[in-house]
This record gives structure tokens, sequence and C-alpha cells, in this order.
């Protein structure tokens, strides 16, 4: 099985898969189809009467009606289990929106579910990226065949197939634009309860890798926030970017089951597990009973617009996300906390923190380390800043690998899986929380379109930090200055002991990548 970073990596730079194909010649230009039938379709009004849009109502208190509830999804499981329950309870729509939908076992499954939905009269609409559909236009084909369910693809790469460079190598014509990708995660069930925040479908992101998990967040939402989703989801469904399934891939039109959908259903090798997410979990019980437990607060959507894909002009600005997050954090009084799995600050968020610590505030940022990265030739962007990060007085922490013994033990579930952080969070003030799918680097800035739910409630701030402080004390390192102030030196927390070489994965690192990092723009790393 190979491992996530070679397979399914959630990074979007194409650079990394550059590498791969510059030796090869191009064999031929590709073409996206030039007349495509788009029809135009929005967001379900009449879900008023559907038992979710009713227990979302009888969850929210009687008050103020700009409040939207939330809570936090920070267990894999239990974040799976809530999104199959919310398929089935579906009366009317299933809008689902995702940079990734793995075809491995979680996404099979999750892929039969929203089949299942549309058989019994659900509208399905299914929003993907292309860039790491590879592979998949078999599944996402015979799914679009089925009654009820509609696939768009978002900026599609021309040429289609099963191998990624070859796929890759017969688009380079058309780079500028293919560097730009849909790197949004949300999912709507009948216009009334929305999951967004950080991950994607598939077994990693879900505590089911073998060889690997992500640590991550997600966020539950109802009220007013979920209707400014559904209308951003609308936008980019609408959008010229978003190519029907049916005119990339026109052989499957027809084909039905053929190799496709007839393979998505259980897992292949069911387990405990699996059990844990027919369950539906806590959330599905309270859906039952017709209350979910949340908090409710003011928020803000921060979302980027479809558009922004075809902006290619090098001195354009920093995305509406990007920009919308340093205003938080130039807002600080206080405090600022960081969790993010890629940072690459830029000169934009050099400055911006930098007045921060100007003014005294506590800048705390949590990243992997070259030990749990996923994308080495990203870190070592990030690791161009280290030195002056630390000479500004921010605290640095990179997540350290877990032990065999001590993951196996620390949670079961994961079995010895090596532990990579996903989340991104930022909390300011002990008072306001971003969670989304932007990571704190240049791309994200620059070639993606993200989204992220901003809110107002010291409550759920304080349960991030917190969530972010468990992994900071068991299992991270802290970073200083060495004596002198020329280097980096690492602490392990849990144990007080100094690592003076910076900790490294057990294949290594590629010398190539690291030289290649100090020649590529930050935003394709």
């Amino acid at each position: 099985m190979q491992t996530i970073a070679s397979r399914r990596t959630e990074r979007t730079g194409v650079l990394g898969w550059l590498t791969l194909v510059a030796a090869l010649s191009l064999a031929g230009c590709a073409a996206l189809p030039g007349q495509v039938d788009r029809p135009i379709s929005q967001v379900r009004a009449d879900t008023s009467d559907t038992r979710l849009a009713q227990v979302a109502a009888a969850s929210t208190p009687v008050g103020d009606p700009r409040l939207s509830g939330f809570r936090l999804l920070p267990d894999g499981e239990e974040a799976l289990a809530l999104r199959l329950a919310l398929i089935r309870r579906a009366e009317k729509s299933i809008d689902v929106q995702y940079y990734l939908i793995a075809a491995d076992g979680t996404g099979r499954r999750f892929l039969d579910e929203l089949a299942a939905a549309a058989a019994r009269g659900v509208r399905v609409r299914v929003l993907v990226d292309d860039l790491s559909a590879t592979g998949s236009d078999r599944l996402f084909g015979a799914l679009a065949g089925r009654p009820g369910v509609e696939v768009r693809s978002f900026n599609p790469l021309p040429a289609r197939g099963d191998s990624f460079a070859r796929r890759l190598t017969l688009s380079l014509h058309d780079l500028p634009r293919i560097n730009h990708r849909m790197h949004n995660k949300l999912f709507i069930a009948d216009g009334s309860f929305a999951v967004t925040g950080g991950r994607n479908i598939g077994d990693e992101y879900f505590g089911r890798g073998r060889a690997a998990h992500f640590i991550d967040m997600d966020l539950l939402s109802t009220g007013p926030v979920v209707t400014e989703l559904s209308a951003l989801f609308d936008r980019f469904w609408n959008s010229p970017h978003a190519y029907p399934m049916q005119s990339l891939v026109r052989s499957l039109s027809s084909q039905g089951d053929a190799g496709g959908m007839a393979s998505i259903g259980p897992l292949a090798e069911p387990s405990r597990r699996d059990d844990d997410a027919d369950s539906g979990g806590t959330i599905a019980a309270e859906l039952d009973r017709g209350v979910v437990e949340q908090r409710f607060a003011r928020a803000r959507l921060l979302a980027d617009a479809p558009a922004a894909i075809a902006d290619n002009d090098p001195d354009r600005a920093d995305s509406a996300v990007m920009r919308g997050h340093l205003e938080l954090v130039a807002s600080a009084d206080a405090s600022v906390l960081v969790a993010t799995p890629y940072f690459v600050p830029g000169a934009d968020g050099l400055a911006t923190l930098r007045a921060a610590r100007a003014r005294d505030v506590r800048f705390t940022v949590m990243t992997n380390s070259l030990a749990t990265t996923d994308e080495p030739l990203v870190h070592f962007g990030y690791a161009r800043y280290r030195l002056d990060l630390l000479r500004l007085g921010v605290s640095l922490h990179e997540l350290m690998p877990m032990p065999d013994a001590v993951a196996a033990s620390a949670d079961e579930r994961h079995g010895a899986s090596l532990g990579r952080l996903h989340a991104k969070l930022i909390v300011v003030d002990d008072r306001w929380v971003s969670i989304g799918s932007m990571n704190m680097d240049r791309r994200s800035a620059r070639a993606n379109t993200e989204a992220a739910i901003v809110i107002d409630d010291p409550v759920l701030a304080g349960e991030v930090t917190a969530f972010f402080e468990r992994g900071r004390r068991s299992s991270s390192y802290a970073l200083r200055l060495s004596h002198g102030g020329a280097r980096v030196e690492w602490v392990d927390v849990a144990a007080d002991a100094v690592v003076r070489d910076e900790p490294r994965p057990h294949s290594g690192a590629g010398v190539k990548q690291r030289l290649a990092s100090l020649f590529v723009a930050e935003e394709l790393l």
C-alpha cells in the first residue's frame, strides 16, 4: 500500500509532481471541452419542513436570530459518523464540496451513502477538485449517471486517465490555470446542518489510515452561517470552472454501474470501526432525540470567490481568506495561537507578526516537524523563517513523531500509524476562533480557494486552545535558539530533553527537495 505522501497528499502543489515528469516529453496537448451544458441550480428553499430543519430550529435558543450554532468535531470517527448520519436523515438535499474524495474504503462508503440518499428522492450535488481525482473518472462518472445525483469537477486538467504523471504531462501547456485549486471542504444536509473544517473524505482523515492519519478539526454548524455556506456552494457549483462529469467523461454517461458504483459499498475489511460509523455516534442520537447540543455565537464567513481560480496576475493581492486572517491577527491585544500543517508566512505574514510582537502580543505556532510533514519541500520553505520567528519571540512548536508503542497505547484506533497535524486553527485573545480549510502559507494565499468561519465565543476558543495544548504538552518539540542565537534547537517537551539537530523521518528528507525549496516561488510549494 502506497504511503499517504505518495498516494493522496492534500497538498495542492503542482510543482512537486513536476519533478516526477520533468524528464518526460510532451506527447501532445489535451484540451477541455468547448461547449458545456451547465444547468443552473440553487440551494433548495423548501426544506423547512424536513426533520433536520426542525431539529436545528429546536436546538436554537430563543433570542438573537443572528446567532449560529457550533460544535467542534476533533475526533475523526465522530466526524465521519456525523456525516453518514446526516446523509441517512436528509430528505430533500445534500450538497458536497471537497478538494478530495478518495477512492478508498471511506470514500466509497461515503459515495455509496450519497447514492442511497438519491435513490430515496434526495437531490445530491457533488463538487470535487480535479487534481487528486486521478483514476476516479469511472467512479464519479457512474455516480453522476444515477438519478438524482449531479457531479461536477472543478478546474479540471484537460487530460484524463489513470496516470497522474501522464495527465499532468499532457496538461503542462495549461499550467498557470491548473496550478490554482479548489481547496474548500463543505457538507450541507437539507440546508440546515453544515460540516466544514480541515478534513477531506478519505481513510487518513478519519483515523482509518494504516500508514498515517491526520490530526484534524471539523465544525458542525446551524443557523444563519449555513445560509451563507449554501450560497457559497451555489457560487462554486454554477461557476464556469465547474464541469459536469459527463462533459469530461462522455463514454461513461450511459454505462451505469459498470466498474463504478457496483464497487462502492461497505469497507472491504469490516472492523469495529465500521460499527462505530454505523451507529452514528453521540450526535446522531441527539438528532434522533430532536435537540443537538451546540454553542451559539456570532460568526462571519471568510471565503474566496471561485473566479479567483482564473487570476494569474503575478501582482495580485492575497486571497480574501488570507487577508481576513491577517486582519484577525492584527486585531490581537494579548495573544494569538495558530495551528497549521504548513506555515510559510511570507513577507506580509511576517510583517503582521512583527507588528503584533511589537505590541507585546504573545504568538504561538504549532506546525509539523520535518519528521511528521507529508510535504518536505513546503517544510523547507517554512524553515527559512524559523530563526527570524524565534528572534521575534514567537513560540514555535513542531509535532513530533510518536513512537509506535506510544501511538498504539494513546489511541488504539490509529494503531502504530504516524500522526500528522492537519487542523487549520487560529485563536485570538482567547475569544475569536477561526476554523476552516486554509493553511497559513503562500499557496493558500495566492493559488487556492479557501473558506473559514470566524466565531466570537470564549468557550469555543477555550476548547480549541485545550485541543492545541494537549498536543503541545504530550507530543511536540519546542523550538529555541541555541546559545548565541545562531541556530535552532529542538526540545522534547514531555521528556524535557534537548535535540540539537533537526528530527528527521526514518526514511530521510531528500537533499534535492531542500535545494529545490531555495529556488521555488512560495506559492508553488
